[in-house]
């Protein structure tokens, strides 16, 4: 970065860091909900060490919870009105602080948007202390031409804003002072890209400051190698991990190769504690998108069972029995656990109950068992669980609850509801060793609130319209109920078929709603867009408001059969379209619905594709056509024209 001499200023002398100096850490926080991860605790704590002087800055809200975890590992905290990101945050704290800079020798300007130490801080200081250097950064970025974000001239080569140190010879300079007076309003992203993270260390080094990066790219790619070579830099001693690998698009991650589980199990293998990424992702990631990212499909090895005989959890089997002829294989599965299990049967009329009890008295009984017959069918087993099970949800005496009913589905069909029935047991209690592996996961993640297969494919068309009917009246219950998890675009990751594995402190935002039966209304109401059919859909964002993540579970034996027609549908889908799928679905959208594929719609699609912005125009044009062609049928047909009337 030595490109002062070339534009006419001579290079600055630079000192290492002093071994007696004192640094200034101004670290940037924005949560929407007021709130702090404990991420970010975690990382502040391990920075103390590092760091003789803390100022936090709040963007927006900080609620009192989140204060309480701010206030051990911090010596300030300013909250501010949330604008021009976290880098009129950086220009308030520095302001805040102006007095008192000549103390340290080196300030650090770092936001939340990594998690970490993954590997420790203490070599990487040691390394960048000795070198004599006016400011350096944790991560770098190749230069881009043309800018991506103003489509002209060239983005900088620059060292990545979240984490830049300044040494006191750069900080006290009238330049330093210049540029922040100076310092344009950022009114999105991309100007905070533009105006200050692409231009700070070009802008530096072409005044004769100089600066170094600690971990700099991996390769010659036009590439934001933070996000793209995370696990490699892990691998090199980086203590910082990007957060964006686990919320960008997963079409682009998948287009450039990026596998977010071995990311993850390159993370768990230094040792850092990686519950509390799941914690944060799962409360601000929308639940599809972190499901592709961090790849959180668990395949259970029919094979070896990895439970833990020493550690078992209180569990109990909550199920819906409308079909007592179901009972004995619904027992058959439950007696896959691995260990002793309380069972209660909710069912809607006494005459099933009895049925029931009389299959129940030909089973040897794992644990306690009970029959409840609930007031109403309304909302079916929706209702039953949230309604006539909510004292043991909320009771506290079970670690695990298994959420199944007796589930036909006759109204799509023999084979579609035979295969329904069979993707929701086959996955959820498939054999001993699967089950047990299933149930390994709880014991192993403590952040982990739910489990269920995957979307259902095969006789469904949930791809592309999972949401269906449902969409308005999730938004309505989500904000009843408290939820600010970010709702998946498409469709949203759920447990169709609404079978399920949980935590019952993950199901506690649901089961403390006082539901009624009559909330659910009859069985007419039990279609799309009904209580019954947006409930279906809540549960993984209910936990994860609470912190606790989701993973979908699948055998080997669902997957073989799975796997080959989603493939081949997918292939068949993109006969079409153009070469690669971040392709094929950037196309699509830009083409927009394709309607019923009359002339109207192609023409539509022809104009948002070569012409956007148009439209409007072409739907007056359109109109007018039809009046045109309106009046001249009347022209001709007078007499049919006047019986009309």
């Amino acid at each position: 970065m030595k490109t002062a001499e070339l534009i006419g200023y001579p290079e600055r002398d630079a000192v290492a860091y002093p071994e007696d100096g004192k640094r200034l850490l101004i670290y940037v926080i924005y949560n929407r909900r007021g709130d702090v991860e404990e991420y970010i605790s975690h990382a502040l704590l391990a920075m103390r060490e590092h760091c003789d002087h803390i100022l936090v800055m709040v963007n927006g809200l900080l609620g009192p919870a989140g204060r309480e975890r701010l206030e051990p590992v911090s010596d300030h905290i300013i909250v501010r009105e949330n604008r021009g990101y976290d880098i009129w945050a950086y220009k308030e704290g520095l302001d805040f602080m102006a007095e008192r800079m000549p103390e340290f020798e080196e300030v650090l300007l770092v936001n939340d948007t990594w998690f970490g130490p993954i590997r420790p801080f203490a070599p990487v200081f040691e390394r960048m202390d000795r070198k004599s250097l006016h400011f350096w950064g944790m991560t770098d970025h190749m230069r881009v031409e043309p800018n991506p974000f103003t489509q002209t001239g060239y983005l900088a080569y620059h060292l990545q804003s979240y984490w830049v140190a300044v040494r006191k010879g750069m900080f006290l300079s009238p330049e330093w002072s210049d540029y922040w007076r100076d310092l344009p309003e950022m009114n999105s992203y991309s100007d905070a890209v533009a105006k200050h993270e692409g231009v700070f260390t070009e802008h530096f080094t072409g005044l004769g400051f100089s600066g170094e990066v600690a971990f700099p790219t991996l390769t010659d790619q036009q590439e934001n190698h933070s996000i793209l070579y995370a696990e490699q830099l892990i691998d090199a001693g980086c203590p910082t991990l990007k957060r964006r690998p686990f919320f960008q698009w997963p079409v682009f991650m998948d287009h450039v190769g990026v596998i977010g589980r071995w990311t993850l199990d390159a993370v768990a293998r230094t040792g850092y504690p990686v519950e509390l990424i799941y914690q944060d992702l799962a409360r601000n990631v929308e639940p599809r998108v972190l499901n592709a990212d961090a790849a959180m499909l668990e395949v259970l090895s029919p094979a070896v069972s990895s439970y833990d005989s020493s550690a078992p959890l209180k569990t109990v089997v909550i199920a819906h029995i409308y079909y007592p002829e179901m009972t004995r294989e619904i027992l058959e599965r439950a007696d896959t656990l691995p260990a002793a299990y309380d069972l209660v049967v909710t069912t809607p009329d006494t005459t099933r109950a009895e049925q029931i009890r009389a299959a129940l008295d030909e089973h040897e009984p794992r644990g306690s068992v009970e029959v409840r017959v609930v007031e109403s069918n309304n909302g079916r087993d929706q209702a039953a669980f949230l309604i006539g099970c909510r004292d043991i949800l909320l009771g506290g005496d079970y670690e695990l609850v298994v959420k199944v009913h007796s589930k036909k589905t006759p109204q799509d069909g023999a084979n579609i509801g035979r295969h329904f029935r069979r993707q929701q047991f086959d996955n959820l209690l498939p054999g001993q060793n699967e089950t047990a592996n299933l149930v390994a996961m709880f014991q192993r993640e403590p952040g982990l609130g739910l489990a269920y297969p995957p979307t259902i494919h095969i006789g469904y068309p949930t791809m592309g319209h999972g949401w269906w009917a449902n969409r308005p009246g999730f938004e309505e219950m989500r904000k009843e109920l408290g939820v600010q998890v970010p709702m998946d675009e498409v469709s949203p990751l759920a447990p169709f078929g609404s079978m399920f594995f949980a935590r019952p402190e993950a199901l506690r935002l649901l089961a403390e709603h006082r539901w009624s039966y009559d909330d659910f209304g009859g069985a007419e109401a039990y279609k799309d867009g009904g209580l019954a059919h947006v409930l279906e859909r809540m549960p993984t964002y209910a936990a994860g408001e609470l912190g606790y993540h989701t993973r979908t579970v699948a055998t080997p034996e669902y997957l073989s059969k799975s796997y080959p027609i989603l493939d081949f549908n997918l292939d068949q889908a993109a006969k079409t379209l153009p070469d690669h799928t971040m392709h094929q679905i950037g196309f699509l959208r830009r083409a927009g619905d394709m309607g019923d594929g009359t002339l109207r719609d192609f023409v539509n699609m022809w104009v948002r594709l070569h012409r956007p912005g148009t439209e409007p125009k072409v739907d007056v044009l359109f109109e007018r056509t039809q009046r045109i062609r309106g009046a001249l049928w009347r022209a001709r047909h007078p007499r049919s024209w006047l019986r009309a009337r």
